[in-house]
């Protein structure tokens, strides 16, 4: 038999051959007289389509490929897209079709199945990150296109790293069965840093003003940490819209960003990133109205929630304030949708800006159902039973945020947003509340060191959501140098599906107070309970029994050792707290306090009532990331007739609670003994200023710095323990001065990867000779 063409198909980097006879084959066709028929000459039947090569694929799949199927005309057209389409499965790397007397052979060549995908080489970009990237993944079908095309990610995700020498060389390793291995071998280069940012057209703000307000820095030697220092396009973007939003709280309505051009320098060094600017003229606000045509939504109601006023320098963030302040508002009232939308007219001869908002009418909206996601531990009672709202409920803005901040306050998800999309009507929308959860179980490690070289260590286990039900479990063992404590703590928030919490403590602790130089060993139990009283008030109840054994050193006061024996205490006790801040872990406005009083008497050895005041107030100052806060602490305890209290139920103060002091530094001490024994005082106050404020670190790094000053004093001894201080024979004086003591100092607080760690830097500013002083404390905790 002779053939006539030959034709091949280049298709990716294989060329494929396709040979077709001229051959004229004759069908034959039974009709109803029996005759016989012969094919117009020139063209072939299918009769028969034979499938070779296939290793996973079955024929019938191949076939299904095929533009031309038994009984059909065998022409080139068909084949040509049989070829194509069979390509574009991407399940061969080559594919031939022939024809012989009416027999087509399609033969193939299957991509290989990849066994594995690997890395190697990499070091500044995990083998997560990497793999998260790109699209190859084992079991699917091995393609060089798919292949090139994850060579490009990688590199773009260097070059966004800013490694923009970096290579990378995919490898395959041949396996049985048509597997393979494909290795990406990375060589990362250098790191391309910025060499120099400048700015063109600025004429109001300088280079540096404009530096401070993007993202991306000139490299630095003591940026080693930080990776904004590194060309990335997307930060270039970013900081466009940076310097638009700039200039915009500043007046410079006409503000743009004419253009922004990284240049790499010749001998690859580094980047010279240049912004061209428009600042354009300054404007004030001219007249600022509302219009609005709802009853319950009045021009004169919605004025004062403005942020703008007439002649003010324009300031377009004050104007989205503005917005989400009434929008706020009117979902207050129940309009879940409501629009409202500024209209801004610009007078370029006056330079001031007009400005109407716009409250445009939306239905009422009722809430149609609830939806809880994410919680894959938690069970969903316990999520529900803090929203505020019901199924069937009228929407309300106010509780969604509610909502929002107790299921945040619950502390076991690290992330907790609540939606709204539109329900099955016009007036019904549907809350998605959407959670993360986090790491509730806690290995708690506490360490501190003081002037005086002490070191002190802590250790705890505890499950803050036990069996997802919302239930606190904690098993603390303390031990150190001077003291071993266990105690195990149970709390179940809703008793019997009650809004009633229940808890029992049970405790052990053998302690040393070297600064007092006395041990105890206590022994009790506790029953506790609490309700909410209100939407932010809560009252709790509780009762302590408790055991002691004091046993004052041979060395210790006077006034100590007068205290030496056994002790039943029985008390009982009560506090009430009110929290109306915006959030419970980390508040930036509103104010907080409580209230306790505790009873001793109530059978027992020991008798005394004690009175204690926990206060705090936050308020963002300047700007919205420098947030203020005031804290007040104080107390005071007494025996019912007046003789005073023994020397462990006194307040002692200092390390964590009056920085820069050591722990129980402040307050009334024996000064002639040997020891310089602190003997506690019954009253105490202690107020913290505290200012957090940005680092300028990157947010990712999670460190945060504080600056505080903490104010206050202890004192205030019965006249009874003074006096048998002189009577005895040992040198004996308490130093008891009510006079204010300060200090002022940093907090550094970094959430690391093996938990929270927090670094306190303090200098006593006030102080008594005889208080004591340290100026560093260590404490950090991980969790599981």
């Amino acid at each position: 038999m002779m053939w006539l063409a030959a034709r091949t198909l280049l298709m990716g980097s294989s060329i494929f051959a396709l040979s077709v006879s001229p051959m004229v084959a004759l069908a034959q066709s039974a009709t109803t007289g029996g005759e016989v028929g012969a094919q117009p000459e020139g063209e072939t039947v299918v009769r028969q389509i034979v499938v070779e090569g296939t290793q996973r694929i079955e024929e019938q799949t191949v076939i299904s490929y095929l533009a031309v199927q038994e009984g059909q005309v065998f022409n080139d057209q068909l084949i040509d897209l049989s070829l194509k389409t069979l390509f574009a499965t991407g399940l061969f790397s080559d594919v031939k079709i022939a024809e012989q007397g009416g027999k087509v052979t399609v033969t193939v060549v299957e991509n290989p199945i990849i066994n594995r995908v690997a890395f190697e080489g990499n070091s500044s970009l995990s083998d997560e990150d990497l793999d998260k990237e790109v699209q190859l993944k084992p079991r699917i079908v091995f393609t060089r296109a798919k292949v090139q095309s994850d060579v490009q990610r990688i590199m773009e995700l260097y070059r966004r790293s800013g490694r923009f020498a970096a290579t990378v060389e995919p490898k395959i390793v041949q396996l049985p069965q048509n597997r393979v291995d494909l290795i990406f071998e990375i060589n990362e280069g250098e790191t391309t840093g910025i060499s120099r940012i400048n700015f063109i057209g600025n004429t109001v703000f300088s280079d540096s003003e404009l530096k401070d307000e993007i993202a991306t820095q000139e490299s630095a030697w003591w940026r080693f940490m930080s990776s904004n220092d590194n060309y990335d396009p997307d930060r270039l973007t970013f900081d466009k819209e940076q310097l638009r939003r700039f200039y915009l709280t500043r007046g410079y309505a006409d503000f743009r960003v004419v253009s922004a051009v990284a240049e790499l320098a010749p001998d690859n060094s580094g980047f010279f990133v240049t912004f061209t600017v428009d600042e354009g003229e300054r404007y004030q606000f001219g007249e600022v109205e509302i219009q609005t045509n709802l009853a319950e939504l009045p021009g004169g109601e919605l004025r004062p929630l403005l942020l703008v006023e007439p002649e003010e320098t324009y300031n377009a963030e004050l104007v989205d304030k503005s917005i989400d302040a009434l929008t706020f508002y009117a979902g207050t009232k129940g309009y879940a949708f409501a629009e409202i939308k500024p209209r801004v007219r610009r007078n370029r001869e006056t330079k001031k800006i007009d400005v109407v908002f716009t409250v445009e009418e939306g239905p009422r909206v009722y809430v149609e159902r609830i939806n809880v996601v994410g919680n894959s531990r938690t069970l969903d009672r316990v999520i529900r039973r803090e929203i505020r709202l019901a199924e069937g409920d009228a929407f309300n803005r106010v509780l969604i945020d509610r909502s929002r901040s107790r299921i945040r306050g619950l502390g076991f998800f690290k992330k907790v947003e609540i939606t709204e999309e539109p329900g099955s009507a016009p007036d019904r929308t549907i809350l998605n509340v959407e959670v993360q959860e986090q790491s509730t179980g806690e290995l708690s490690l506490g360490f501190g060191f003081s002037s005086a070289d002490s070191f002190v260590a802590d250790v705890s286990i505890s499950e803050r959501n036990l069996l997802g039900r919302g239930q606190f479990l904690r098993f603390r063992i303390s031990a150190s140098g001077e003291r071993q404590q266990a105690d195990i703590r149970f709390t179940e928030p809703y008793f019997l599906d009650r809004n009633l919490a229940v808890g029992v403590d049970l405790y052990k602790i053998l302690s040393e107070y070297d600064e007092s130089s006395y041990d105890t060993d206590s022994t009790g139990m506790g029953l506790r309970f609490g309700f909410p009283t209100s939407e932010f008030g809560r009252f709790n109840g509780r009762y302590t029994l408790r055991s002691d054994s004091i046993d004052p050193s041979s060395t210790a006061s006077q006034a100590v050792q007068d205290l030496e024996g056994d002790y039943l205490t029985s008390v009982i006790g009560y506090s009430y707290s009110y929290n109306e801040t915006n959030d419970p872990l980390e508040p930036t406005d509103g104010y907080q306090f409580t209230f306790q009083q505790d009873f001793a008497g109530l059978g027992g050895d020991v008798e005394y009532y004690r009175t204690q005041f926990d206060g705090s107030v936050y308020q963002k100052l300047i700007w919205d990331d420098v947030v203020g806060s005031l804290t007040l602490s104080t107390g005071w305890i007494d025996n019912y007739d007046g003789s005073g209290v023994r020397i462990n139920d006194r307040f002692f103060k200092g390390g964590s609670t009056f920085r820069g002091f050591e722990n129980s530094g402040v307050g009334p001490r024996d000064v002639e003994g040997s020891a310089q024994d602190a003997v506690g005082g019954q009253f105490f106050a202690v107020g913290t200023a505290e200012v957090r404020f940005p680092n300028g670190l990157p947010e990712e790094f999670g460190i945060k710095t504080s600056l505080f000053t903490d104010i206050g004093t202890l004192g205030i001894v019965d006249d009874e323990t003074k006096q048998s201080c002189l009577d005895a024979t040992l040198a004996c004086r308490i130093e008891d001065d009510l006079s204010l003591r300060a200090s002022a100092g940093m907090s550094v607080l970094w959430d690391s990867p093996f938990g929270p760690v927090r670094l306190d830097f303090a200098q006593a500013i006030a102080k008594e000779e005889y208080d004591k002083t340290e100026f560093f404390r260590f404490s950090t905790a991980t969790r599981f």
